[in-house]
């Protein structure tokens, strides 16, 4: 990971796994030429949400999304884009006034099923990039997810720690989103 393109120094080496072992891809927020080769800026899963870095073109191999996901807090709705087409759209459960879920670009850094669908996080658990902006002391040090739910009576209220809860009916039609799909959040 570099500062800039074309620094003399590395600021340091990402693992891209995930805690389940998996390569995460990263999320592309803007890409420059320097002496002849690309590089490109990367959103990073690290705190503070947003933190970015540049990696240059010798080091990754990029592959084009069809698929995001857009969340409006306002509206508590989840929208889920394949192809730029509308595929699906949920009425959700999100973060409460002191436990509000984060805004901004983010997208699904681990993937995690459960079995027991009566399960805290439903059938599955989307994990993201970003962290709650006020939870550190959570599961994944405060990471942010879109997961299910048995309770229907979260659809559409503030009820979360910060996490997107989709009611575990509707999470199965995400179940099979990618890792590295696009998620953005606004207020």
């Amino acid at each position: 990971m570099w500062e800039r393109p074309g620094a003399t120094e590395p600021l340091y080496a990402l693992d891209t796994r995930n805690p389940r072992g998996t390569l995460a891809p990263l999320l592309v927020r803007d890409a420059r030429r320097w002496n002849g080769s690309a590089w490109y800026e990367v959103l990073l899963p690290l705190r503070p949400n947003g933190a970015t870095a540049w990696v240059h073109e010798a080091d990754v191999s990029l592959s084009e999304m069809d698929e995001r996901i857009e969340v409006d807090l306002s509206d508590r709705l989840l929208r889920h884009f394949v192809d730029g087409e509308l595929a699906h759209r949920f009425s959700v459960g999100v973060g409460t006034p002191s436990t509000p879920t984060g805004i901004g670009d983010f997208y699904v850094w681990v993937k995690v099923p459960y079995t027991n669908p009566n399960h805290a996080y439903g059938i599955m658990a989307l994990g993201l990039s970003g962290f709650s902006p006020v939870l550190s002391d959570w599961p994944g040090e405060g990471r942010m997810a879109i997961h299910g739910t048995p309770d229907a009576s979260n659809r559409g209220r503030a009820v979360s720690h910060g996490c997107v809860r989709v009611f575990n009916a509707d999470m199965e039609s995400l179940l099979d989103v990618p890792l590295g799909t696009p998620v953005t959040i606004r207020p």
